[in-house]
């Protein structure tokens, strides 16, 4: 492909006003970063979802700043043209204003991020404002919130009754007025989605699992390419199934180290026969 040009909220408002879709996929790592670079992504998303793709917890809850700081520099190294988003996790943002900034910050400053998403409706408001008024681009996140997955119910379908999706339509907009230039439905109807999305007039909605009315959509990398071993959600398509494929070569390779047909000369370095020959003799 040619030479990527940077891409910025500038350019993410410019595709949604020609009805150009944003593409959006989560990324923790330096090579996966490299590949979705390549392949022309628009937004690359750190989420805190590494606690479960990455680091093997059960929920997202257990990340620390450190752990995203340190996936989100890496995914930086192998995505330079990307518009890259800092997952605000647990903790880091709900205390105060002060907290929120902070770590933030923090994404902007030792990461390089091009914005921060956090998650949270109307009561978060304040969270986005005082972000925003430090000069640092934010998105809210609507619907499924996996922080507050055990308040929610579990992981269901949010807004699917009428007195829900009114208020995902309020915080939606709350969220906007806030100063959020970027909102993430997660797992709201795709009629609600799509009120959403024709209300909003300076803010880019995106999708997952959410329909296909918004300005993009996001997918969980792992999902799409059956890494996740756990479960898979009915909002992934899988594009590939990188999973099986790993796992029929990692037993291929447990067999052929078995029964020694691994490795061959091909796989292996040598020394020169009179070298050889003179270090049997050193070593008498």
């Amino acid at each position: 492909m040619s030479e990527r040009q940077k891409v910025t909220i500038r350019t993410l408002f410019s595709k949604a006003e020609k009805g150009e879709p944003i593409s959006w996929l989560t990324c923790y790592d330096y090579p996966t970063a490299y590949f979705q670079e390549q392949a022309g992504i628009d937004m690359i998303l750190v989420g805190d979802s590494l606690g479960m793709t990455m680091l093997g917890y059960d929920k997202t809850l257990p990340v620390t700043m450190d752990d995203m700081i340190r996936h989100t520099q890496a995914v930086r190294r192998g995505a330079a043209m990307a518009f890259l988003v800092g997952d605000m996790p647990y903790m880091s943002y709900q205390p105060s204003n002060e907290s929120a900034i902070r770590n933030a910050g923090r994404f902007m400053a030792e990461a390089d991020c091009d914005s921060i998403k956090l998650e949270g409706g109307g009561e978060m408001a304040h969270r986005i404002e005082a972000i925003v008024q430090a000069g640092i681009p934010a998105i809210g996140h609507l619907g499924l919130t996996p922080q507050s997955v055990s308040a929610l119910g579990g992981y269901r379908v949010q807004g699917k009754g009428a007195l829900q999706a009114k208020k995902i339509i309020d915080d939606a907009k709350t969220l906007e007025n806030a100063g959020a230039f970027a909102i993430l439905l997660e797992m709201v109807p795709d009629r609600i989605c799509k009120i959403i999305t024709e209300r909003a007039e300076n803010c880019l909605i995106l999708s997952l699992g959410s329909g296909p009315d918004a300005h993009g959509q996001l997918l969980i990398y792992h999902d799409m390419f059956g890494l996740y071993p756990k479960f898979k959600p009915k909002m992934a398509k899988v594009f590939g199934n990188a999973g099986e494929v790993i796992l029929n070569g990692l037993t291929q390779y447990v067999n052929e180290v078995g029964d020694k047909t691994f490795p061959q000369p091909e796989h292996w370095f040598t020394i020169k026969d009179e070298e050889y020959d003179e270090l049997l003799g050193l070593l008498k």
